[in-house]
């Protein structure tokens, strides 16, 4: 099988997006086609309600009605999705079910790249990007879940700590 999966979208009831996806994982498990269907997810959003001195916080499904599933369309896996309970159909035209593109991929969020950074604190680093640029400065912090780092640069005689994002600086 050359073909690679891909990320479709799920069309069903609205209020059984997790029961739909668990009764996917579950069949995938049951018939032994991790191969075929490696992935099933539900867009959410955590949002945090403070009320009368309460925290409460709470997931909210992004899309309701819809479920993302990263797979290899061949008869057996659609027919496995499509059969499930819940399920009202693919989003696509007619009978052929239509990828999510890479940017609209990126822009869900679904898939998390991971960041591998050249540099740790302390390390002197160059600034590539921003009204800075071409400065060079000393890492204080990184932080690679917030996409951040602090870098201390000299200017007018004053040290002065700099937000920037990861890909603005690089090791020299």
């Amino acid at each position: 099988m050359a073909e690679s999966a891909k990320w479709y979208v799920i069309h069903t009831y609205s209020g059984y997006e997790k029961t739909v996806a668990a009764t996917i994982e579950k069949a995938v498990e049951n018939r032994r086609l991790r191969d075929l269907i490696q992935e099933v997810s539900i867009p959410v959003e955590t949002v945090t309600e403070i009320t009368d001195n309460k925290t409460k916080v709470s997931e909210h499904n992004i899309f309701p009605g819809y479920v993302l599933v990263k797979m290899i369309m061949t008869d057996e896996s659609w027919h496995l999705v499509r059969n499930i309970r819940g399920v009202t159909g693919f989003v696509g035209a007619a009978n052929r079910p239509i990828p999510l593109t890479e940017e609209e991929i990126a822009a869900l969020g679904v898939e998390k790249s991971e960041i591998v950074v050249g540099y740790e604190e302390g390390d002197t680093v160059k600034i590539t990007d921003g009204p800075l640029d071409g400065f060079i400065g000393t890492v204080e912090e990184v932080e690679v879940k917030k996409n951040r780092v602090r870098v201390v640069v000299s200017m007018f005689g004053r040290e002065t700590p700099v937000d920037l994002e990861l890909d603005q600086v690089e090791a020299t």
